[in-house]
């Protein structure tokens, strides 16, 4: 859409780069991995216990497919995002980038729909898992507030829940902002704590092969002991080594919340410390170290996933991690790892472990709990200014911190009271935004290298390796979608939310101006401009070249409108660019033959905003000019639908519309004539 680089560009006014590119504080990538950790391993809060719940005694087996998946699939799609998208615009930017028009700003809005859910949900599915671990943790029992106690289990966690969303609003409304200091500190305390509970229980395993043994011979025996819900959907798959490998990738896309750490990776590029050698279009060394950053964060949550699943499925009894019933039972769903650093178990797995490092264990998981709340907080902020104002689908107020945090802390509070705070119900939802970016990343990912290979043969073009990973994230998609449909449907409120609201925003926003500027192909196009703006009583005659020559259009004009000879006739030649856009900096060149003037305008988002603008910029000097437009045989219907969606249409109608609501003193108003 720019200028080409041959073209020396003169841009009239600044704009405000469409990227949202800052200059950012930047630390060392090993500190900024911290600031994406407080989202990724903060999963280990529940993680482990929603393995179980849907893989049953298979978890350890299955979560052995999520780190291939991890490690072979997400890795190395999102290390390629990382190269062609260093600013942190991430998997959306780029297919947005591929893409153009209306076809380009659906899927970024649908897209946007699903990282919403994304983003919320993981805001409120750990304020509830924190609220989980603080209401299983001795003191609280003992020392809770007495009229919280009364109420029952599942008043108790969506009070908690919602109290802390509101207070995860409230720091935002007093400027919060994110400290990679404190994200070091938080995250590492957390993995210590994990690294000594995890490698612990695995000691003991060691040390107790018994358990290892019996758990094999559970999982030979088939089915029926796998402790796995519905097993009924696989009769003929029993038992058996092939058995349990196939029911376990099947039951893969369950365990997906282990992939989302990811996204938030490549968004926080910007902050990573580079080479002193990068530049702006190439920054080598930022590329470089976020990969590292990629790498390091996907092997420490791979160690720690599978870690968990087995300390999980071999030492805690299964009707502790299903729910509760009133034969008693459930005091690990949601908090298994937790439970181990409580001592809870029958088991002696370490003399350390008790109600005082269950505490602090339980401290240092609200605590990395809440700030990934405020990371999906600050992702959210930063997602919709960079998208919704500029297509014009949203109201300027959508730039505004305070009144984003007020209108996300209600819809926090609605989706916490929809799921009633159960961390296992919004599995699916969380799931299904994880999943959706991911695949998106990995389609982006193989439309990019297909288009930058240069191979004459089609079949040497395609990067199969690629091709394979965006197969297994869709099916991972899709199949998460049919197991855990409230996903999909909560997505879909989102969506439908974000498209509704951007293109009725669109709509009542259609007749402002949305002008940035002229830019200009060459020196001379700006002195021609300028020498225009002192014309005595100009005449601006839109044409559209093709239908007629300049010579028939000026005689048609001068007869129809009764211009006499003397009365200069300033052609205004507008060529469409991507209507879809809603502001535009149009290219202008402007040429003088045979006597005449010719306004070529191109990039134009709008016929009619271009023929404004150029109206009222020559009104800011001399004489207002007229504009004179022929008579239109489009029906007024049409017209105005093919002006809102492709940007031509009812031309002069909207012109005069356009001016008159830029410039109200009519002394200074462009005249709209049409004969």
């Amino acid at each position: 859409m720019g200028a080409s680089p041959a073209q020396a560009v003169d841009v009239v006014q600044p704009h405000h780069d469409e990227h949202g590119h800052g200059h950012h504080h930047q630390s060392m990538w090993l500190g900024v991995m911290c600031l994406t950790g407080v989202d990724y391993f903060s999963t280990l809060g529940y993680q482990p216990s929603i393995a179980f719940e849907a893989a049953g005694i298979l978890a350890p087996v299955a979560t052995v497919v999520l780190v291939l998946v991890t490690l072979f699939g997400a890795l190395p799609v999102y290390s390629h995002v990382a190269s062609v998208s260093p600013n942190g615009q991430g998997s959306i930017q780029m297919l947005e980038r591929l893409m153009r028009g209306w076809t380009a700003k659906v899927v970024v809005l649908t897209l946007l729909g699903f990282a919403a859910t994304d983003f919320v949900i993981t805001k409120t599915l750990s304020a509830a898992d924190a609220a989980e671990h603080l209401l299983h943790n001795p003191i609280w029992e003992e020392h809770g507030p007495a009229w919280l106690a009364a109420w029952s289990t599942t008043g108790q966690r969506m009070a908690i829940t919602m109290f802390m969303l509101v207070l995860l609003g409230a720091s935002f409304m007093r400027g919060f902002k994110e400290v990679i200091g404190m994200a070091v500190g938080i995250v590492g305390v957390y993995l210590v704590l994990n690294v000594i509970v995890i490698g612990s229980g695995l000691f003991y395993l060691a040390t107790h092969p018994e358990r290892l043994q019996l758990w094999f011979e559970h999982l030979l025996a088939g089915t029926e002991h796998w402790e796995i819900e519905h097993s009924e959907h696989f009769p003929f798959l029993d038992k058996g080594i092939v058995s349990i490998f196939v029911v376990s990738a099947l039951i893969f896309p369950k365990l997906a919340l282990g992939l989302s750490g990811f996204e938030t990776g490549v968004a926080v590029m910007p902050l990573i410390r580079g080479d002193d050698d990068d530049t702006p279009e190439h920054p080598r060394g930022r590329i470089r170290n976020a990969r590292k950053l990629l790498v390091t964060a996907a092997l420490i949550m791979s160690a720690l996933l599978l870690g968990s699943s087995l300390v999980t499925a071999m030492l805690i009894e299964p009707t502790e991690l299903h729910a509760a019933t009133e034969l008693g039972g459930g005091h690990a769903k949601d908090r298994a790892l937790a439970y181990i650093a409580h001592g809870e178990g029958a088991r002696v797995i370490n003399p350390l472990f008790g109600p005082i490092f269950g505490t602090i264990y339980d401290i240092a998981t609200i605590v990395i709990l809440g700030f990934a709340g405020a990371s999906a907080m600050a992702g959210l902020l930063a997602l919709v200014p960079r998208y919704l104002p500029r297509y014009g689908m949203a109201p300027e107020w959508a730039r505004v911190t305070h009144l984003l945090v007020i209108m996300f802390t209600f819809i926090n509070l609605l989706v916490t009271w929809v799921f009633k705070a159960d961390v296992s119900a919004q599995g699916g939802a969380y799931a299904t935004g994880v999943l959706v970016l991911m695949s998106s990343a990995c389609v982006a990912t193989v439309i990019d290298v297909f288009r930058s290979h240069k191979d004459r043969f089609i079949l040497f073009r395609i990067p199969w390796g690629y091709l394979l990973i965006c197969a297994v994230f869709l099916y991972t998609t899709t199949a998460n979608m049919i197991e855990r449909p409230d996903g999909i449907k909560i997505a879909s409120c989102f969506i439908g939310a974000v498209l509704v609201l951007s293109f009725a925003s669109r709509l009542s926003r259609s007749t402002e101006l949305r002008f940035e500027g002229f830019a200009f192909t060459d020196p001379t196009s700006r002195f021609l401009w300028d020498s225009l703006k002192h014309l005595e009583f100009p005449v601006l005659v839109p044409h559209r070249p093709g239908r007629q020559s300049l010579e028939s259009k000026e005689q048609g004009i001068r007869e129809l409108h009764r211009l006499p000879p003397e009365v200069p006739i300033v052609f205004v030649e507008a060529e469409l660019g991507d209507p879809s856009e809603f502001s535009h900096i149009p290219l202008m060149e402007v040429i003088e033959t045979e006597g005449k003037f010719i306004i070529r305008i191109k990039r134009c988002a709008s016929i009619a905003h271009a023929v404004a603008a150029a109206a009222l910029e020559l009104s800011k000097v001399g004489k207002p000019p007229e504009i004179h437009f022929g008579w239109s045989d489009e029906s007024p219907l049409a017209a105005s639908f093919s002006f809102l969606l492709f940007g031509e249409g009812n031309v002069p109608w909207m012109v005069r519309s356009l001016i008159n609501k830029v410039q109200p003193d009519p002394e200074r108003q462009p005249r709209v004539v049409i004969g």
